[in-house]
């Protein structure tokens, strides 16, 4: 294996980028006040990204994927996350056997 000095530096400059923003939004939000609409629109980030990563896959990928994507969704409307994102793996390993 050899080291390329382009992917090095690209690595490097990710997490400059990386750190320089978590240190850019802490700082801001000690700075700002948060409330109101800006509030509930910053509580809302975590699952429209967590969306936005997973709806290409659920549609992209055989009919497995896609059952066990809607038995998440709806084991998520009842139990705590983990308790929900735990059974989507199981559905999914399970459906994959039976479907192939």
């Amino acid at each position: 294996m050899q080291l390329d000095l382009l992917v090095l530096a690209a690595i490097a400059v990710m997490a400059v980028a990386t750190y320089a923003t978590r240190i850019f939004g802490g700082w801001l939000v000690r700075r700002a006040t948060i409330s109101g609409r800006l509030a509930g629109a910053l509580e809302a980030v975590p699952g429209a990204v967590l969306i936005a990563i997973i709806a290409p896959k659920v549609f992209a990928t055989g009919p497995a994927e896609s059952l066990a994507a809607v038995i998440t969704v709806l084991l998520a409307l009842r139990l705590p996350l983990i308790a929900a994102v735990a059974g989507g793996c199981l559905a999914v390993v399970a459906l994959r056997m039976v479907l192939g």
